[in-house]
């Protein structure tokens, strides 16, 4: 039963994607318009990757090699963070090609495409043993090898990012990914001691995404269209009944509408860390003084 119901989860999230890229951007753009290409993993679509998306064309797209191990923005999460149609080759279709074969398979799928760009560290065909050079004689146009960029001398990587985000490091993330990271999941039932002791929160589910270290967040949730300050927490209830969850609070006292399905949580601050208190009277003044302290930080961004 329960992978049933994942499947489900990803089934749902999948059609919401798909109905987000019909709504936005319109029918999927053909391959035959595609005249430059930027080939990676593309986990994060942070900084770094954008710099090889400033070499498209207004004709450009987005090849991914899509992995098990993408989880800052798995899946069709990337379109948020790019005009560019994207299109998905998953590892496991085209490990088994050699390099000349990939890059054949590539100019046969975009018939008119002049130009690929790909990262300093680029590898692909079987066994990642072919390298930029290889992809320059195969293809036989234009290539351009975007060096590696940094910030304040260190190497935006997604496994730097991964790296950030299990140590609670939500500003060095946010900065090197260029935008404040991103959860988005399905509504669930909590306890329901939120709502009778505590403050209401929503629970979400979240499959795929890397989850940041348990604490305490300031965020911003996504309802449909509208965009709430809110304060999240991630951990293990160690004070109630030990479960882990990730459940959110909105700071508007006015809302009164009904939660959608779908959620998403955008981290930016790290509060605290998960603590477990010995009375409910005590968490319940932590969460009070969490909520106090979101309140203020918003107030000074303004």
């Amino acid at each position: 039963m329960i992978n049933i119901y994942f499947a489900v989860n990803n089934i749902i999230l999948n059609l919401f994607w798909i109905l987000y890229q019909i709504r936005l951007k319109g029918i999927v753009i053909n391959k035959n318009t595609i005249t430059s290409i930027a080939i990676g993993g593309f986990d994060g679509m942070h900084l770094a990757h954008q710099e090889l998306f400033k070499k498209l064309d207004n004709n450009g797209g987005i090849i991914v090699i899509q992995t098990t191990y993408a989880n800052i923005s798995p899946f069709r999460y990337r379109e948020l963070h790019t005009k560019y149609p994207i299109y998905f080759y998953p590892l496991e279709n085209i490990k088994h090609l050699s390099g000349k074969e990939f890059v054949n398979l590539i100019k046969e799928e975009f018939p008119n495409l002049k130009k690929i760009v790909v990262g300093y560290d680029f590898h692909f065909g079987h066994r990642a043993a072919y390298n930029n050079e290889n992809l320059m004689d195969f293809f036989g146009g234009d290539v351009e090898i975007v060096p590696e960029y940094k910030i304040d001398n260190v190497p935006v990587h997604s496994r730097i990012i991964r790296s950030y985000l299990r140590d609670g490091e939500i500003s060095l993330a946010n900065k090197f990914l260029g935008y404040n990271y991103q959860l988005s999941g399905l509504t669930i039932k909590g306890q329901g001691l939120g709502k009778k002791q505590f403050v209401p929160t929503i629970n979400i589910n979240v499959r795929d995404f890397l989850i940041p270290e348990a604490g305490i967040y300031i965020t911003k949730t996504q309802l449909n269209e509208t965009i709430y300050c809110s304060v999240t927490f991630i951990g293990h209830r160690v004070t109630t009944d030990g479960q882990f969850a990730i459940e959110t609070h909105l700071l508007d006292e006015d809302f009164k509408q009904d939660v959608p399905k779908s959620v998403r949580v955008e981290f930016i601050h790290k509060i605290r860390d998960n603590k477990k208190f010995d009375k409910f009277e005590d968490l319940k003044k932590q969460i009070v003084d969490d909520i106090n302290y979101t309140l203020l930080w918003f107030e000074g961004e303004k």
